[in-house]
């Protein structure tokens, strides 16, 4: 079976048609930008006490200096600025982290079903944030204590796999596949153990919301500048790494006749990745779906070529999970549905269109 080349792997034989896509794909980012701004806008505006947009506007172009802050209703600026506006901006960061992580991973393994959790990364977070749940491992952090523990569980996941991906020599997509596959259900059996030793079914009630996901803990203060500015740095580059991700996600051979080296390159993938993820599911938790479904919507708008893809991919998972994030607070109000299972069942009846797809070319 042949597998396409995707777009920026070769030559361009059509100026003017390379002209009209880069036109087409320049104002995709652009409505998928003004559309990421309103659902911003509306996501802080909505909730139990509705605050109008233009207000959501003028406070926060008070609180950065660049308008009056007389005037000022003290309780929408309250609302505005320290309770929704961080949650937006981590829902941003988080949607876009996910969705281009996703993105390297499938090229990485070159399985169009892989996501950002196929390394094992939350589950190792996930073992880490129960650990502090339940036991009170890490109280030594303070209140960054289930963070930090998450952090810790993650990173110490994306090494195991890359010690084991790499103990049978170079790391092809297989091995880097199975050794995420393997450490996964491991650290997920960790997990249940430590949720049946504690014995505490309010602490097991816990360590289950926070593996559902939620955005619910994002405060201004340095984790959340740390996400922001991780998650930016992994849309750089990757969209810097495009034409070498299109390579890959080719063949091992076609990347070596292109001059890049497979195993050094998915070495340097896993680090940025792991980093990324890491950040990301100490922040909110195991958020799943959004790193499987959106890439392949990304593609469906800007095309196979990474340059466009990556980018795509980052506004439309931070559009996606902004929406989820809404309708997560409104289902159910005055309680809140983790977002996962929003997410999920968005995630799901798209994982079963994929494998519909998959059926004739199985046959």
């Amino acid at each position: 079976m042949s597998t396409a080349v995707p777009a920026g792997t070769r030559p361009e034989a059509d100026p003017l048609g390379r002209a009209r896509r880069r036109r087409r794909n320049t104002g995709i980012l652009a409505a998928l930008a003004a559309a990421l701004f309103g659902a911003a806008v509306l996501g802080v505006a909505v909730g139990p006490v509705w605050v109008p947009p233009g207000e959501v506007l003028q406070v926060i172009a008070a609180r950065l200096g660049a308008g009056p802050t007389a005037g000022l209703d003290p309780v929408a600026d309250a609302i505005v600025w320290d309770v929704r506006l961080p949650r937006v901006v981590m829902g941003l960061s988080v949607g876009a982290g996910l969705a281009v992580c996703g993105m390297a991973l499938q090229a990485m393994v070159r399985n169009m079903l892989a996501d950002p959790y196929l390394l094992g990364i939350n589950s190792g977070a996930s073992s880490g944030a129960a650990a502090t749940i339940l036991f009170g491992l890490g109280l030594g952090l303070g209140e960054h204590a289930l963070a930090g523990s998450a952090f810790l569980g993650a990173l110490a996941a994306s090494l195991l796999v890359f010690v084991v991906a790499r103990a049978a020599g170079r790391i092809t997509s297989v091995r880097l596949l199975l050794a995420g596959v393997a450490v996964g259900y491991a650290l997920s059996a960790l997990t249940s153990f430590l949720i049946f030793a504690s014995g505490s079914a309010e602490g097991a009630r816990s360590v289950m919301f926070w593996l559902l996901g939620s955005l619910s803990l994002s405060r201004w203060g340095t984790p959340l500048a740390a996400l922001g500015a991780v998650v930016v740095l992994t849309v750089v580059l990757l969209t810097a790494w495009a034409r070498r991700l299109d390579a890959l996600a080719v063949g091992d051979e076609t990347a070596l006749a292109l001059g890049v080296r497979p195993t050094r390159f998915r070495t340097q993938l896993l680090v940025v990745v792991s980093l990324c993820v890491g950040f990301i599911v100490a922040a909110s938790g195991s958020i799943g779906f959004v790193g499987l479904v959106v890439p392949h919507l990304a593609r469906r708008l800007a095309g196979a070529a990474h340059a466009w893809a990556v980018p795509a991919a980052a506004l439309l998972g931070a559009l996606f999970l902004l929406a989820a994030d809404l309708l997560s607070r409104m289902v159910m109000q005055p309680r809140e549905l983790p977002i996962g299972i929003v997410t999920a069942l968005v995630g799901a009846p798209f994982l079963l269109y994929l494998v519909r797809r998959l059926r004739p070319a199985a046959a």
